[in-house]
């Protein structure tokens, strides 16, 4: 017997597998859109997170500008910043101890080149981006100048202090920690500084020798720690923080072509070089704008000024009253279905100031021009914006 066989023609086998392929062609397209939406949503999520953590940090700096700065130095003399190859300003600029203090008017009241709370660079870093230089004792990362006390008399036995005792182990000074000392109170609330010949600084184990602690029970001195036993000596009365944009030598992948990082630079004691911590990938410029009462009237200026360089530190007290920052980034990554131009029209980011009646617009970096046509296009760019009170200043 002869036995029929069913099965499928050739022809019916092709038209399956082209109709599969295109099955699958559909599909790997959808899941391609699918992923990359989902690297550039990712993406987008990591570089807000990356600007909250890196901005709060800025604005803390900010608001504590000026955080157990002497006014009056007393005679005694520092050094600050020195000038590093990494950056292509001079980080002495904005410095105010001698020998390397530019050319500044002296404070009224007579007080020997005190540091001032805030320098500013107008134009000196990437693509005419600003340079901020914050000077407070709580702006290092050493957990030393996050500490400080009060130090007062005995009344009962008049040479003996005490300097007040927080949480053992975790809040108090250690005995070898380096700390200055500053007197409090007198016309306009001086802050002097209190010196022993040439020195501005001591260890904490020897605050309660002369002439270190007050001479009266009235009286009251402050003690703030500024670097651990690690520093041999301190080479300024505080710590300094500088904030710019800087292209390293190996950027991170996925950054427009010519952004460079956000920056946040302690300078170190030993040699006045610089210790940077990147806090912010990819960004095209930043600006700093400040808000100020001239006149003393407790009302803020029209308009607000874009550098304070040649302020003194008392100007600096007394003037500040509010600082903006305004920072250009990518956010996300590179995509090439995306246009930032919107047709042309586009080519930066800007932001307008008001107050009352009065407003001006501020243009930022020209993407088209320094990151490049068409390239520029095809990213994200996100203006973060700080408003910060600097009420330490005071």
């Amino acid at each position: 017997m002869i036995k029929r066989e069913a099965g499928f023609t050739l022809v019916e086998l092709m038209i399956t597998m082209v109709v599969f392929v295109l099955i699958i062609a559909a599909a790997s397209g959808v899941f391609t859109g699918l992923l990359t939406q989902f690297k550039q949503q990712s993406r987008i999520a990591e570089t807000n997170i990356e600007g909250i953590v890196g901005l709060e940090i800025l604005r803390q700096d900010i608001e504590h500008a000026g955080y157990g700065l002497p006014w009056n130095l007393n005679g005694a003399s520092y050094q600050e910043a020195a000038n590093i190859s990494e950056t292509s300003w001079a980080d002495s600029d904005f410095n105010d101890g001698p020998p390397d203090n530019p050319a500044r008017d002296a404070d009224s009241a007579g007080a020997s080149n005190p540091p001032a709370g805030i320098r500013s660079g107008n134009g000196s870093s990437l693509y005419g981006s600003d340079v901020l230089a914050i000077k407070a004792i709580n702006v290092s990362r050493d957990s030393t100048s996050k500490k400080w006390t009060p130090l007062k008399a005995n009344p009962s036995f008049s040479d003996e202090y005490n300097p007040r005792q927080w949480t053992p182990g975790t809040e108090n000074l250690n005995p070898n920690d380096n700390v200055i000392v500053l007197q409090t109170g007198g016309a306009g609330n001086q802050r002097a500084m209190v010196v022993s010949g040439e020195s501005f600084s001591t260890s904490y184990n020897n605050i309660i020798s002369s002439p270190w602690p007050p001479t009266g029970v009235a009286e009251t001195h402050l003690v703030y720690g500024v670097a651990g036993s690690d520093v041999p000596s301190l080479r300024m009365p505080f710590n300094r923080a500088d904030y710019y944009i800087r292209i390293p030598d190996a950027m991170p992948q996925g950054c427009a072509p010519n952004t460079g990082i956000l920056y946040k630079a302690t300078v170190r004691h030993d040699d006045g070089g610089l210790d940077e911590l990147p806090l912010l990938d990819c960004v095209a410029d930043i600006q700093v704008t400040f808000w100020l009462d001239t006149d003393g009237d407790g009302n803020i200026d029209w308009p607000p000024s874009d550098s304070i360089f040649d302020f003194t530190a008392q100007q600096i007290r007394e003037q500040v009253r509010e600082v903006r920052v305004y920072i250009v980034a990518q956010e996300g990554q590179k995509d090439i279905n995306y246009d930032f131009s919107l047709g042309g029209s586009k080519e930066y980011l800007s932001a307008t100031e008001s107050l009352g009646p009065n407003s001006r617009t501020i243009d930022f970096v020209n993407l088209k021009t320094e990151i490049g046509d068409p390239e520029y296009k095809y990213y994200r760019w996100k203006l973060y914006t700080l408003v910060v009170k600097p009420n330490n200043l005071r």
